[in-house]
């Protein structure tokens, strides 16, 4: 069934800071760790939208793609395998 994108954009929309482009690229990487089934092995979680709502909320102060990206290093540090899933760039 996959991560339900549209959910997970409105609520990062309501929640953190960061424009559309910003949310569209954590979106779509957040979808690719769902499809990829790497956090669900490592974690025994479902990925959903409030799962990753939830997990970013632990990260310090920024925008959505960087409370992702520190959410990523800290699944990297942990587990490895994650680096890919990080966000380098998006158009603004």
């Amino acid at each position: 069934m996959g991560l339900d994108r549209d959910r997970l954009d409105d609520l990062l929309a309501t929640e953190y800071s960061g424009d559309v482009a910003e949310r569209r690229v954590v979106v779509r990487q957040a979808a690719d760790l769902a499809d990829s089934g790497q956090y669900e092995r490592d974690t025994a979680v479902t990925l959903t939208p409030a799962v990753v709502v939830d997990e970013l909320a632990d990260a310090p102060d920024g925008s959505v793609a960087d409370r992702w990206n520190w959410w990523i290093g800290s699944l990297e540090l942990a587990f490895g395998g994650y680096a890919r899933f990080g966000v380098q760039a998006y158009r603004t």
